[in-house]
């Protein structure tokens, strides 16, 4: 019993989340960024997740139960299987177990490659060049970009930006501050789940149904906290346009945080949208008082706001991790 006791307490020890690795991931990655490598663990988890379709569709579960079977299969590789690899790796030498758990926390974490993605828009705009600015554009949204101007540009970057917050940092940060590495990986596991199967065509309605509601449950709460976060920086103006019109975009989650930066910029979002040369959406959020956004400073200052955003969200992380974990 005695020693059943010692190993559950190692396993817990070594994947509890730390509120000094959680840093040492953080400033790792606003430091170096993301790693441009084909052996990144994201791709790697992506590249897992095709192959497993691919030989879960060839056993004929098309269905619902075929996107349960992909999430079983992706959280035995990528959650249960690193994490006692891990344990293992503290019990031979613990200073490398710490390095691979910053490491992992490191390249769960975008943030830094986010912001380079939106400043490239914004250099290309500021140069006045509609095909770059129409290119750099074109790796965080998934619209037609044959139509877009320098300032449909900007303002999809500031939609882009405040979304991926909500994914790229804080629900990461509430789910390693709540469960440790283990829901840290679980989240990225739903995350890329719902990018690459979470789509409603016939295709993917039903097999990436799985994927895609556990992406919403652990985007939820996450969200609504976005909402809080980003609204103080303009009081009551983001918490006003935040909750009245979050519902306004599809889904249960992103509107929280692109609404909320409309009402912090005062201006609005959103505006003609094309896809596969259809026009989606002439909805725009935010007060109708306000301009469109689409200026060089509506990006710095959505820029500021997340920065600053995330900096205040790992700051509590930490004080909470001390207080609940230690």
């Amino acid at each position: 019993m005695g020693s059943r006791r010692l190993v559950w307490r190692l396993f817990v020890s070594t994947l509890a989340p730390s509120p000094y690795l959680l840093l040492a991931g953080i400033l790792l990655d606003a430091i170096v960024g993301d790693p441009q490598i084909r052996f990144h663990p994201i791709r790697l988890l992506g590249h897992t997740l095709s192959k497993y379709e691919q030989l879960i569709r060839r056993l004929g579960f098309d269905g619902y139960g075929g996107g349960g079977i992909l999430l079983g299969l992706l959280s035995l590789t990528w959650v249960v299987l690193p994490c006692l690899l891990l344990v293992g790796i503290y019990r031979w030498s613990v200073p490398t177990g710490t390095i691979m758990h910053v490491l992992i926390i490191y390249t769960c974490f975008a943030l830094r490659d986010l912001i380079d993605h939106v400043r490239a828009v914004q250099r290309a705009a500021n140069d006045g060049n509609v095909g770059d600015a129409r290119k750099a554009i074109q790796m965080l949204v998934g619209r037609d970009i044959e139509r877009m101007d320098l300032a449909a540009c900007r303002r999809a970057s500031i939609e882009s930006l405040s979304e991926n917050f909500v994914d790229g940092v804080l629900s990461a940060v509430f789910w390693y501050v709540l469960l440790g590495l283990p829901g840290l990986l679980l989240f990225k596991v739903a995350s890329t789940m719902d990018s690459m199967v979470g789509y409603k065509t016939p295709r993917y309605l039903q097999f990436g149904w799985c994927g895609a509601r556990l992406d919403d449950f652990m985007n939820f709460v996450p969200a609504r906290l976005t909402w809080l976060l980003l609204g103080a920086f303009s009081i009551p103006k983001g918490w006003r346009i935040g909750l009245a019109q979050h519902s306004v975009l599809p889904g249960p989650n992103p509107g929280w945080s692109e609404a909320t930066m409309a009402g912090v910029l005062s201006r609005k979002l959103i505006g003609p949208i094309w896809k596969d040369n259809q026009l989606v959406t002439e909805t725009w959020i935010g007060d109708p008082a306000d301009p469109e956004a689409g200026s060089d400073e509506d990006v710095s200052k959505a820029i500021r706001v997340v920065v600053a955003s995330a900096a205040i969200t790992i700051v509590a992380a930490m004080v909470f991790i001390h207080a609940a974990w230690d």
